[in-house]
Parts: structure tokens; sequence; C-alpha cells
């Protein structure tokens, strides 16, 4: 059984505690704890686009090498702070020892809002629960595809 409630940092703002809004729900909806921008995935690859031009061999005018290591992948997007951007729930999760939590999106928010997961999906163990890191906070990785910025409420 899962146990929601919001992470100190969020104690004071209205935010609902996850629920499942109908009685056949497969899932609890979850609101975002803060506002935010999720750029374009379009504009965020065209600032990688000149660290990349530097790691391309060409031999006769030919591209022959632009393989990326996880390690220069890894670099690029620690020196270009480009990665999904991480989307706060302000929840955190008590579930029973034997079980996780799944985080996905509906089937309609790419057809929609062109808004995927960077991870396809979500797991959160149960171990995870009051982290001494981040007390357990829930974090959805998202990715936007359209060409524009979309700003979260």
């Amino acid at each position: 059984m899962a146990k929601f409630e919001k992470v100190s940092k969020f104690a004071d703002i209205d935010i609902a505690l996850p629920e499942r809004k109908t009685a056949f729900s497969a899932g609890y909806d979850m609101e975002v704890a803060e506002d935010i921008v999720i750029p374009s995935y379009h504009n965020l690859m065209q600032a990688m686009n000149s660290v990349i031009a530097q790691n391309i061999v060409f031999e006769n005018g030919q591209i022959v090498h632009n393989i990326f290591t996880l390690e220069d992948m890894s670099n690029i997007t620690k020196t270009l702070k480009i990665k999904p951007t991480l989307v706060s729930t302000g929840m955190k999760c008590q579930l029973d020892p034997d079980t996780y939590l799944e985080l996905s999106v509906r089937s309609s928010c790419p057809l929609k809002y062109w808004l995927i997961l960077a991870n396809g999906v979500g797991i959160i163990d149960a171990d995870y629960y009051n982290n001494p890191d981040n007390e357990g906070e829930i974090f959805f990785q998202m990715i936007n595809l359209s060409p524009y910025d979309i700003q979260l409420h």
C-alpha cells in the first residue's frame, strides 16, 4: 500500500496528496509542486551542437567517427548543464518493503503536450522513502519534444 505525504520543503504549500480520481483509476494523479519551464528538446540540442561538432572526425569530407562514450556524454551534460527537467511533486511515498512505485505519464501526454518521461518509466524503490539526500522526494524526469518551451503550474 502507498502512503503519500509532503516533504518538509513543501509543508506549507497547498499541494493535494496524490489520489485515484475515479473508482477504476489505474494510478494516482500527482500535481506539480512548483512552477517550472520544460525547455524544448530542439533548443537543448542546438546548445549541444557546438560540443558535438568538436568530436566529429572527418576523412575525405566524410564523417568517419562521431561516437561518444558514456563518460563523454556525462561530461557534456555536466559542462552544459543540459539534462531532462526534474519536475518536483513535493511528495514522498511510504511503501511496503516488497513493493515499488511506478511513475508514468498519461498516454495522452505526448500526443497532446509533446511531453515524455526521459527514463520511459520511473521506479521508486520502497527504501527511497526518507532518503537522506532529499527526504525521498519524488521527481518526474521530463523531456519536451515540442519546438517551444512549456510552463507547468
